[in-house]
């Protein structure tokens, strides 16, 4: 039998409500941003269940759905109106010259489009891995952040299952980053739930791009065509599954990290990393000399000095190498040790540090390369847990689920969202190659932490 398809029902462009007058200026993209040219988009979405029918009361109105999203969606773009524009690129060839920035005039806008696929809710929670279908909730497959020249920054794909509404969203990279998706998710929530024309949100964007003194609005790259920075990441055959960590599972695996260690500081987070660090190292059976490294998604804007806002609307992270050792040594250490390493790196990366790398990348400027940055010893913790993803309700209730798209998948990434019971539970999306996601399930210390799935 073939697996359902999506179909695609209709497509159009949304624009902000309302122009500001910034928004006609070019919008230049900072270190940080640029660095993410060759990268994918984010894709994450949440899956809700349809409004129960009642008695004597019109239903779910699919139609009527679409269209207050739609509003709400220009509403919210006033605020966030990089989002609406597409990327432009000025160059020349002596000296070599490559500036990009965000056009936010000469754009059709973000792209809305609804699709529809023959399937429940349940057959895309009940499955152990996450099927493949749930790619296809997602625009921008497969699409690199440098495409925005010609792709929209932002698509949101409401794709319509028999009992659920699937609300994806593709976000170019090089416009924000974890902290700036689920920013703009919570603030379109917040106007969607609102209702009206009111163009007022609790935590208004600071767009202002942040550049390191003397430098910017403009950055130049050194080269004269994007094929000199471009490359397309293919992701191996993976398996996907969602592993469930329950707050008392979270709370006992933490406790046990800073015994072993003779300490009270190591967090719940770098507990749980340096489980899994540990965990996939074993099972992939590396020679002892083998290095393997794990690397966390780390958030600068309060580690600068003085510190962004936390409403800093752009990148901000850098994917620290917090942990490095050979896989003899730390597989014959305990869990404390491993998750101290990871605790050191995290509390001693300041300003200081996230500043060495914008000088350097400031001398010798580079993209980043997917296929180069992260090695097959070693492991990525992406995303956090601590982002409000279930507070976005869009008049559906709490979602039943988060899942995310094709983008930034290899072996050993691993990302953390906040479990559905909230109280410090986590999710954590793994993804492994097929033989070694089934040798992490025979893997006794990893799965002693893992609890059941409340959905």
């Amino acid at each position: 039998m073939n697996p359902p398809t999506v179909e695609h029902i209709s497509e159009c462009f949304i624009k902000p409500k309302h122009l500001v007058e910034e928004a006609k200026k070019p919008y230049y993209l900072a270190p940080w941003d640029l660095v993410m040219l060759s990268v994918q988009y984010i894709q994450k979405g949440l899956l809700f269940a349809k409004p129960p029918q009642k008695e004597n009361q019109q239903g779910f109105k699919i139609m009527d759905f679409l269209e207050n999203l739609k509003q709400s969606l220009s509403l919210t773009l006033v605020h966030f109106y990089p989002l609406a524009g597409r990327l432009a690129t000025s160059k020349s060839e002596n000296p070599p010259s490559y500036v990009v920035f965000v056009d936010c005039n000469d754009s059709p806008g973000a792209r809305f489009t609804y699709a529809t696929v023959d399937l429940t809710t349940s057959d895309v929670l009940s499955p152990t891995y996450v099927p493949l279908v749930v790619q296809s909730f997602f625009d921008h497959d497969r699409a690199i952040n440098h495409d925005g020249h010609t792709r929209s920054l932002l698509t949101v794909q409401v794709t319509e299952l028999i009992d659920g509404i699937f609300i994806g969203c593709s976000i170019n990279h090089s416009i924000v980053d974890g902290s700036s998706y689920w920013h703009f998710f919570n603030m379109w929530s917040e106007i969607f739930q609102g209702k009206g024309d009111d163009f007022s949100i609790s935590r208004p964007p600071v767009l202002s791009r942040w550049f390191p003194d003397g430098h910017g609005p403009v950055l130049s790259l050194p080269f004269t065509h994007h094929d000199q920075f471009l490359s397309r990441f293919e992701a191996p055959v993976l398996k996907e599954r969602m592993f469930h960590f329950s707050s008392e599972s979270i709370a006992r695996l933490k406790a046990k990290a800073n015994a072993e260690f003779s300490t009270n500081k190591i967090s719940s987070f770098q507990s749980l990393s340096a489980l899994v660090w540990r965990c996939i190292t074993r099972i992939r059976n590396l020679p002892h000399d083998q290095v393997t490294c794990c690397r966390l998604a780390i958030n600068n804007r309060s580690r600068l000095s003085p510190p962004l806002s936390p409403d800093y609307f752009g990148n901000s992270i850098q994917a620290l190498k917090a942990g490095v050792s050979t896989a003899g040594e730390l597989l014959e250490q305990n869990l404390g040790w491993a998750a101290w390493q990871l605790h050191q790196a995290v509390v001693s990366h300041g300003d200081e540090n996230a500043r060495e790398f914008l000088d350097s990348w400031l001398k010798s400027r580079f993209i980043y390369q997917i296929g180069k940055l992260f090695d097959p010893n070693s492991v990525m913790m992406g995303s956090s847990p601590r982002f409000n993803k279930y507070g976005n309700e869009f008049g559906l209730g709490k979602a039943l689920a988060l899942r995310s798209g094709y983008s930034h998948k290899f072996s050993g990434k691993a990302s953390a969202y906040p479990g559905h019971e909230g109280g410090g539970s986590i999710d954590l999306e793994i993804c492994l190659s097929p033989d070694e996601m089934t040798a992490i399930e025979s893997d006794k210390e990893f799965m002693e932490v893992v609890s059941p799935s409340p959905c």
